[in-house]
């Protein structure tokens, strides 16, 4: 069993613009980045939305392979890992990620910066590894 592939192509799709305004926008050091400024704003509004959209993949493969209904967002990687879809240390960087994207969606006004560019630099190519394991198919059954 695997994705519809229109579905995967158009959600990859918009990850990919997600990230490619991070970039954009990303200052080269984290000290650079400020407090309700436009650019710290597209970074972590942007970075959050695709974060929200591998999320919202991964809890639907969870269902779509049969592997059931995750209790968490973390859950649903970790899911995923046990089943072979994903590799386990790619699992755990993205169950962290789901948690930056829970700091956003309820602290935003207490987000640590240097953490925020630290996500923004280094986790993109997880959030791609991602969409292409999902892009190969289910687990063996």
């Amino acid at each position: 069993m695997s994705f519809d592939r229109e579905v995967l192509a158009e959600r990859a799709a918009a990850v990919e613009r997600h990230l490619a305004r991070v970039a954009s926008r990303l200052p080269a050091e984290a000290s650079e980045m400020h407090p309700m400024s436009d650019s710290t704003d597209a970074v972590v509004l942007h970075l959050w939305q695709a974060t929200q959209i591998v999320i919202d993949l991964a809890v639907s493969a969870c269902v779509r392979f049969g592997l059931g209904s995750p209790a968490s967002y973390s859950e649903a990687f970790r899911r995923l890992a046990r089943a072979d879809v994903l590799d386990p240390d790619l699992a755990d960087r993205l169950a962290r990620a789901a948690g930056f994207r829970n700091l956003v969606a309820h602290a935003y006004e207490s987000l640590d910066l240097a953490r925020v560019h630290d996500a923004a630099s280094r986790g993109p190519p997880d959030l791609r590894a991602f969409v292409r394991a999902l892009a190969r198919g289910a687990p063996p059954l």
